[in-house]
Formats: C-alpha cells, sequence, structure tokens
C-alpha cells in the first residue's frame, strides 16, 4: 500500500508536467499557424525540444524580489497555485479504474479546489507590494465568483440528469448518449466558464499585457514565474478532462466499433481532451480580449441567468416525464 500509492501519484503527476511542457508548444505552433508564420524550429526537429530549452532557462535564472515584498508569502503563492493545479486531478478518471480516488463527492472536491485557486493569485498580487499586481490580483478575485457560480449551476444540471454519483459513474451514464448532445448549451456555457475560469484569452483581463504590464505574477521571475506558468497550463489540461469527462463520454470510445474498443481508453479521453485544448488555443487566436465591463456583464447578466433557467428546464421535464434517475 505503502508502494502504491505514491506511485499512482507520480502516474498522475508526470503525465500531467509532461502534457503541460509540450501544451505550450503546441499553443505556439497553433498560433503560428493560424498567424501565417512558423513558430518555434530553431531547438530540436521541429522545434520538439524548445520545452526543455524553456524550462531550462527559467531554472537557471536568478530569483528576483521587490525590496518591500512580503517574502514569504511571495514565495509561497507561485507555490500554492502550482499545488492546488496537481491536487485536483485526484478525481479526474482517465479510464475505468483509472483514478487516484473517485468518491461521490469528487466533483465538490474538484470544485472546491478551483474555488481556492484565486486565493495563490490574490496573495501574489498583494505580497508584491506593486499596484499592477494588485490590480490584476483583484480583477482575478472579481472575475472568478460569478463564473464559479455558472459552474456549479451547470454541475447540479449534469448530475440531474445522470443522478448523484461518481466521476466514474457519470462517464458510464453515458454510454448510451452522451450527455453534452441534448445538453449542448449547456456544454457551451460550460467551456466558456471554464475559459474565464482559468483566465484564457479571451477572458485574459488579470494578467492583461496592455493595461497592467503582466498582471498578477509582473513582479516575479525565474522559478516563480514558471509555477503561475505551469499552474495556468495545468488547470487547462484540468478543465479539459472534466470537460470530457461531464459530456462527450470520457473514456469509451468515439466509435462503437469492434477496432476502436481495442484502443485503450486513456488514449480515447487524451485524444478528447486534446480537441478540447485545441479549442482553449484556437479561441486564443481568432477572438480579441474583452472589455472588463463586458466581462463582468457577461457573467453576471447573461452566463449566470441562462444556467439558473437550465436548472429549472431540466428539472421540470426530468420530473414530468418521470426520468429521474
Amino acid at each position: 500500500m505503502y508502494i502504491a500509492v505514491p506511485a499512482e501519484i507520480l502516474g498522475i503527476i508526470l503525465p500531467l508536467l509532461l502534457g503541460v511542457a509540450f501544451l505550450v508548444l503546441a499553443e505556439r505552433k497553433v498560433m503560428a499557424f493560424v498567424q501565417r508564420r512558423k513558430g518555434p524550429d530553431v531547438v530540436g526537429s521541429f522545434g520538439l525540444l524548445q520545452p526543455l530549452a524553456d524550462g531550462s532557462k527559467l531554472i537557471l535564472k536568478e530569483p528576483i524580489s521587490p525590496s518591500s515584498a512580503n517574502f514569504s508569502l511571495f514565495r509561497m503563492a507561485p507555490v500554492t497555485t502550482f499545488m492546488l493545479s496537481l491536487v485536483a486531478r485526484a478525481v479526474v478518471p482517465f479510464d475505468y479504474g483509472m483514478v487516484l480516488s473517485d468518491p461521490n463527492i469528487g466533483l465538490l472536491y474538484l470544485f472546491a479546489i478551483s474555488s481556492l485557486g484565486v486565493y495563490g493569485i490574490i496573495i501574489a498580487g498583494w505580497s508584491s507590494n506593486s499596484k499592477y499586481a494588485f490590480l490584476g490580483a483583484l480583477r482575478s478575485a472579481a472575475q472568478m465568483v460569478p463564473y464559479e457560480v455558472s459552474i456549479g449551476l451547470i454541475l447540479i444540471t449534469v448530475l440531474i440528469c445522470v443522478g448523484p454519483r461518481n466521476s466514474s459513474e457519470i462517464v458510464m451514464a453515458q454510454k448510451q448518449i452522451w450527455s453534452g448532445i441534448p445538453l449542448f448549451p449547456v456544454l457551451v456555457m460550460f467551456f466558456i466558464s471554464c475559459l474565464a475560469e482559468t483566465n484564457r484569452a479571451p477572458f485574459d483581463l488579470p494578467e492583461a499585457e496592455a493595461e497592467l504590464v503582466a498582471g498578477y505574477n509582473v513582479e516575479y521571475s525565474s522559478m516563480g514565474s514558471a509555477l503561475f506558468f505551469l499552474g495556468e497550463y495545468a488547470n487547462m489540461i484540468l478543465m479539459s478532462g472534466l470537460c470530457t469527462s461531464l459530456s462527450p463520454g470520457g473514456w469509451p470510445p468515439i466509435l462503437d466499433l469492434p477496432i476502436s474498443k481495442r484502443i485503450p481508453g486513456s488514449i480515447w479521453f487524451s485524444i478528447k481532451v486534446i480537441l478540447f485544448l485545441f479549442l482553449y488555443i484556437w479561441v486564443r487566436a481568432a477572438f480579441p480580449r474583452y472589455r472588463y465591463d463586458q466581462l463582468m456583464g457577461l457573467g453576471r447578466k447573461v452566463f449566470l441567468p441562462l444556467s439558473l433557467a437550465r436548472v429549472v428546464a431540466v428539472s421540470g421535464v426530468l420530473v414530468t416525464f418521470q426520468w429521474l434517475p
């Protein structure tokens, strides 16, 4: 038991770190393709060693702290952000039985951990003793509140349809039909809310370079900046995994064919996660950044009432036709 648990943890963390490294390279390649340029192609064949070069540069750089910063909190903030993005992976199933922990409150745990992520950003902004960093942290805190509520209501909608189950049972409940088909508008709202929750374009107002230099991490260098960077991309993979579990059926194959059943479920899960990650990158390349009032208005005036109305509508239909699980 004492050997298996660390091995399982490493089996989750190491692929995640490799995925984050090559996700950065994939994003730069896709962005370059959209903008009709080459992207990284110098370090290694087709630029495949570029993540290694970037990581080496960040590790070897000198960590510099502002003289007026709160040193202990300043160092703790990036570690907190990165660790929260790792521990949230514990309840995301990659295949049948391939999950570190699968309690019935798995979605609640995931929602709670994602809510805690804002604390690392607020601590970073406050401890830097910089007005630009503090403004970025305040923006992030204000941005996450309405979108977290809409994410919670959307999760309630899915749970009403499949019942109070753990993450693996939610995936297995979609064997007949993916929940993303009847609940497609909910899936779209959930994905857009995930963009805002992870501070990705076009909702990257907390780190807007034009008006805030670099946002909450403006005073960070070396591994402090790298940990924020890793945490952001790890959260992208986490939210893509959650989208995969809730809508396109998780690890079962896309087509129910004999040849597709020979491919391991973890491979199918990874393919679906990659599709959602491609959407993340495509949205960044295609859409301009929102104004801050537009961002907050979308969350409070559009997504919040729509997600609440969807909960009421789905509940009413299931109760009326006695389709409750």
